[in-house]
């Protein structure tokens, strides 16, 4: 593997409880690259993902075991700062979740919170993230409407543009297209592949097409452990578990 990890994850364990939800998992995620994970449903990839930025601790009588590394420090250590964390590592959710404000509100509020305060300089960050999703030119005559009568498919790349106004370095996407139809999938699928110029994306998919369509990487789980990772052509074509063969072949799942 190449020099540039963002995340190196050692011996990760995570518990609901006392239940084990996450065990052993050791990863590396590279830099400006797209890694997906795949298995079926409640094989703790979800969990996983929200691991990575802490989001679990909003969850009661959770702990965790072992390393999360991002640049160097340890995310898990009592000291990290979550809200820093955050900020470094954005997050997309499922369903699409614009705040009930206008279109612009939305892109500003939390860079506004975080000190931003000049007007041309947060009229100038709304055009730049919209325009990196692809929705300045659908949108900028009607930036002060709600964000909640944009399509589906507008409010998802909105919260991307949302997350990006942050200027995260990581990006972790929960299954962003699942509740999209087919065009607005492509859409969001293009975004995400243009996106990895500038970030490490870390995205959760029921879809096996897709993450063969837009991953580097793609990670195997079952049970609460990575079966494999590999690079995506490789995995699909030839893995290298039969366990992962038999998941991708459709023979449970």
């Amino acid at each position: 593997m190449s020099n540039n990890k963002k995340i190196v994850v050692e011996d990760f364990g995570f518990y609901y409880d006392k239940f084990k939800a996450l065990k052993n998992i050791n990863i590396e995620l590279e830099e400006k690259t797209i890694t997906a994970f795949i298995g079926p449903s409640g094989c703790g990839k979800s969990t996983f993902l929200r691991s990575l930025n802490r989001m679990n601790d909003l969850i009661e009588n959770i702990h965790y075991e072992g390393k999360i590394i991002l640049d160097g420090d340890n995310v898990l250590s009592k000291k990290y700062d979550v809200v820093q964390l955050r900020k470094q590592v954005g997050m997309v959710f499922q369903k699409p979740n614009p705040f009930p404000k206008s279109i612009y509100e939305n892109i500003v509020y939390a860079p506004k919170l975080y000190g931003i305060k000049g007007k041309a300089e947060l009229d100038e960050l709304v055009e730049k993230t919209l325009r990196s999703v692809a929705l300045w030119e659908e949108v900028k005559d009607k930036l002060h409407k709600s964000a909640l009568a944009l399509s589906g498919g507008q409010q998802q790349r909105l919260c991307i543009a949302r997350t990006i106004a942050m200027n995260p370095e990581v990006i972790l996407m929960d299954e962003p297209t699942s509740a999209l139809d087919p065009i607005s999938t492509a859409k969001v699928e293009q975004l995400i592949s243009e996106l990895k110029n500038d970030y490490t994306i870390i995205i959760v998919t029921h879809s096996m097409q897709q993450a063969a369509r837009i991953s580097d990487k793609t990670a195997f789980f079952l049970m609460g452990e990575i079966i494999e990772i590999g690079e995506t052509g490789q995995l699909f074509s030839m893995p290298r578990d039969q366990r992962t063969e038999d998941y991708i072949t459709g023979k449970f799942g």
